[in-house]
């Protein structure tokens, strides 16, 4: 049975992710692979929760059947936060593809996308109903 899931966002650079990640969200790297003076690979980690980016030119050499598929694909992420308020402070400026909304299913929401195109949604989900 499966144990854990980790994504990974394949970029054409990571350091143009890297302000939202680290600085904004406040993940740490917990893993880097520099390449020819930049990086090819890099594992985030915040509170149990991990992401992984690899530069496309590292997937190139590592998997080269996969590039083409990689440059073609987005990534949607859905990602669970106590406070969208306090989300949205630190995603200002970047591309909102999805305003804040209320969905019927009980979360508050809001869509940004990376610098490098990938789709991050944000959701708070309230307390349960009462019955």
């Amino acid at each position: 049975m499966p144990k854990k899931l980790t994504p990974v966002l394949f970029v054409p650079e990571i350091e143009s992710v890297l302000p939202l990640w680290v600085d904004r969200l406040g993940f740490s790297k917990t893993a880097e692979v520099p390449d020819d003076g930049k990086l090819a690979f890099v594992i985030l980690h915040k509170d149990g929760v991990e992401v992984m980016y690899q530069s496309l030119a590292s997937l190139a050499k590592d998997v080269p059947a996969l590039e083409a598929s990689a440059r073609t694909g987005r990534t949607f992420l859905y990602i669970e936060v106590e406070s969208l308020d306090a989300i949205k402070k630190v995603i200002h400026g970047f591309e909102v593809y999805m305003p804040e909304r209320t969905t019927f299913y009980g979360s508050k929401e809001i869509g940004i996308k990376d610098p490098a195109g990938h789709f991050l949604t944000f959701a708070e989900f309230g307390a349960p109903p009462q019955t």
